[in-house]
């Protein structure tokens, strides 16, 4: 009996369950939350919330902030969506996620401006760079774990590119989290370490993602 693409193509869908429109939003959303609530523990044993936190979230500094770190997460969170899946993407679209980078660094310029110079290495290192990008990757870790969770039932074909997407998403936020700490208001600074925490999340993403993501 000879069988044509087509027939071959239905006889394997035939019964095939119908997956759920929104089934791979849901499942990167279970983990990225699981491992969420997972770092906010971790980062309320370990280093605390601000004290001022109730004050903090009225200023400008703190929203700047959570603008800049949620925006980066989000934008993340879309493109591992879209790279779970088994079939083509670009990743041309990543570009976009400069734009929270460029408003990032147009107030860091505008600060600069209005702070002496002598003051600059101050506003740029804070009290805590040494610090903060290894615990914005601390925190990352639980929140990567989630999102390798995610992907057991997903298929992506592109396992370096999507480990480091998910290592992007997972350190962006992991920042969102460390905000609740972190004490410092500079742009720069937030530009500079954070960005650092949340790239070496994104690189060691891409390290092991081949071997964490295979299915």
């Amino acid at each position: 009996m000879t069988v044509n693409t087509e027939e071959l193509i239905d006889m394997l869908s035939r019964d095939v369950p119908r997956v759920p429109r929104h089934a791979v939003v849901k499942r990167v959303g279970v983990g990225i939350v699981a491992g969420g609530l997972v770092a906010m523990l971790l980062a309320a044993a370990a280093l605390g919330i601000r004290p001022d936190l109730r004050v903090a979230i009225h200023g400008f500094s703190f929203w700047m902030k959570w603008g800049y770190t949620i925006s980066l997460a989000l934008g993340a969170t879309y493109v591992v969506t879209r790279i779970a899946r088994p079939a083509p993407l670009s990743l041309r679209g990543l570009w976009l996620m400069t734009a929270p980078v460029l408003v990032l660094a147009s107030i860091g310029v505008g600060e600069l401006v209005r702070t002496p110079p002598s003051d600059w290495l101050q506003m740029w290192l804070g009290r805590s760079w040494t610090l903060c990008p290894w615990l914005v990757l601390t925190l990352a870790a639980p929140i990567f774990t989630g999102l390798v969770w995610s992907f057991r039932k997903l298929a992506p074909t592109r396992l370096r590119a999507a480990g480091a997407i998910t290592g992007l998403s997972a350190g962006a936020w992991a920042a969102t989290i460390y905000c609740l700490h972190c004490p410092e208001v500079s742009a720069i600074f937030v530009l500079t370490w954070y960005t650092l925490g949340v790239l070496l999340a994104a690189a060691i993403g891409a390290l092991i993602g081949p071997g964490a993501l295979r299915w």
